[in-house]
């Protein structure tokens, strides 16, 4: 007696964009049998040709309509600056009863470029797996990124729960925890939690490039554990953070109003030899730490050197989405 084959999710799913996220999707459909085929399109040849060859995808397209057609799903994989005019492009193209998501890590911004150009009866339910590497490109993707990570739907008042559902199935079958929000909540939480830590980032190594009495051999040679993160950050995908600013100024500019009062308190305790407030405030943050940690989004085993995975490696780690979202 044979058992029956499991019936995928999706007929077929479009990957507009095939950088690391999109890359990593496509590596997770085919291993968990999530779709019959996969369509994929990238600006450039060698992109889709890599993409074929290392098997992301079974088919490639010039343009993301051609790769729409047919599909059930489709999937916004590229910097969120585009959005607008690819969800503009992809209008005539996009079936009945499909469903167009997107993995940017801002959600207002997706919602104003891309709602006014969904037909009817198209399903648009945008998403944001929060998960990456500082590494970009199609080779960059693994089929474990999104295990153990969070996924947010900020699903629109007038979303089709069947359609929400079948989403929300789709991202926990690549081993995500899925949590549904409102979209203005999530863009002032990946505020603090994601697009501060990398302004500062690309701010601090930016400081330390330009100091002057510090020559950039010593800078790569002494690189204690803090600034070594710092530029870990700083190596992310410079286009797809440019369009995360620019699309999230309101929530970081909040953000950072609140981190400049709090540096400035900072300061103010190591002027004048403050220890006690210097302790206080070191304790507070270890201990969100350590919450981190028994949350199971990072481990406590030390890393010093933080050793790179080979690509396509099932150790891969899955860290915070650091580059490539990616948006």
């Amino acid at each position: 007696m044979t058992s029956a084959v499991k019936k995928p999710l999706f007929e077929a799913i479009a990957l507009i964009g095939l950088g690391l996220i999109g890359a990593s999707i496509g590596h997770a459909v085919r291993r968990h049998g999530l779709a019959r085929r996969i369509h994929g399109t990238a600006r450039t040849a060698a992109t889709r040709k890599t993409a074929l060859a290392l098997g992301i995808v079974d088919a490639t397209f010039e343009s993301a309509p051609e790769a729409a057609a047919g599909a059930d799903l489709v999937i916004l994989c590229t910097p969120v600056g585009t959005f607008g005019e690819l969800a503009k492009a992809l209008a005539p193209a996009l079936e009945e009863g499909a469903i167009l998501s997107d993995v940017g890590s801002v959600k207002q911004a997706v919602i104003r470029d891309v709602g006014p150009h969904v037909p009817d009866g198209v399903h648009f339910i945008p998403a944001h797996p929060i998960a990456g590497t500082e590494q970009s490109g199609p080779e960059a993707g693994f089929a474990e990124l999104f295990e153990g990570r969070w996924c947010v739907l900020t699903p629109l008042a007038e979303t089709d729960a069947g359609a929400l559902g079948r989403l929300e199935a789709f991202w926990r079958a690549l081993g995500s925890q899925v949590e549904i929000m409102e979209a203005d909540h999530h863009d002032l939480v990946l505020a603090i939690t994601s697009h501060l830590p990398h302004l500062i980032a690309y701010n601090i190594v930016g400081t330390a490039a330009d100091l002057e009495e510090v020559t950039k051999s010593e800078i790569i040679k002494f690189s204690a554990g803090g600034f070594r993160d710092f530029t870990r950050l700083a190596a992310s995908d410079p286009v797809m953070w440019r369009d995360v600013f620019l699309n999230n100024r309101e929530a970081v500019l909040e953000t950072l109003g609140r981190f400049s009062e709090d540096l400035a308190a900072l300061q103010r305790a190591i002027r004048w030899s403050d220890g006690e407030a210097l302790y206080e405030l070191f304790s507070r943050t270890r201990a969100i730490r350590r919450g981190i940690i028994e949350a199971g989004q990072d481990t406590s085993a030390p890393d010093f050197g933080r050793i790179a995975k080979p690509q396509g490696s099932a150790a891969a780690p899955a860290r915070g989405r650091g580059g490539g979202k990616r948006p």
